[in-house]
């Protein structure tokens, strides 16, 4: 997985929201994986049981008929020009019209719905991390683990069952966010709201690895 998750407005966005979703989770990374945490990368990884993790995709976390809806868009996108003045107003109105329609569509664009089965499980997920809170030591302690570049900063957040909230107390020297990494921890199936995004989904970070092809 490189850094090339660039994408693009609206609807444009909309259209390719599933397929990165899918493609996000599709590569594994190298064994022996370089371990971040604290302020100094370690030139040993940290010993970490990785096989008590399970290791899942974005998609394993929604429920199947959200990922049918996004995976079937409307036609309706098709008739929004990518640059134009509709497209731009599209962006900001988007989450009040999911929020507001009973277009299925527009729901699974908002869904907060989870899967049970996931809570308090030790689970191993790929993405790229969207800072939220540092440590007096300028450590990040709480991030948005999402699956594609740029989420919640250059395009709109994904679904928020395709965002993780996570708690990492050691802390991590964030030092190029277009990069992507491997989280392992404890994963809550724990609602979380802030100015940035909503996350239907905690987690208790254990480690943060980067990730290598």
């Amino acid at each position: 997985m490189k850094s090339n998750f660039f994408i693009v407005n609206s609807a444009a966005f909309i259209s390719l929201l599933a397929a990165l979703l899918i493609a996000c989770s599709q590569s594994e990374p190298e064994a022996g994986a370089e371990v971040i945490s604290g302020k100094q990368t370690p030139a040993k990884p940290q010993v970490l049981q990785t096989e008590s993790y399970k290791t899942i995709q974005w998609t394993d976390l929604m429920p199947q008929d959200d990922l049918d809806a996004l995976l079937n868009p409307p036609a309706y996108l098709d008739e929004i020009e990518d640059g134009s003045e509709e497209d731009m107003l599209s962006n900001q109105f988007m989450l009040a019209m999911a929020q507001a329609s009973d277009d299925r569509y527009m729901q699974a664009l908002s869904s907060t719905r989870i899967k049970p089965e996931f809570d308090n499980q030790r689970i191993r997920l790929p993405g790229f991390i969207v800072p939220l809170e540092f440590d007096e030591k300028q450590t990040l302690t709480r991030f948005f683990l999402v699956p594609f570049f740029g989420a919640c900063i250059h395009v709109p957040p994904p679904p928020p069952n395709q965002i993780v909230y996570g708690v990492f107390e050691k802390g991590l020297e964030v030092t190029a966010l277009h990069e992507p990494v491997w989280v392992t921890g404890i994963l809550k199936t724990t609602l979380t709201e802030n100015d940035v995004a909503t996350s239907a989904y905690a987690m208790e970070v254990a480690t943060v690895e980067t990730y290598t092809e």
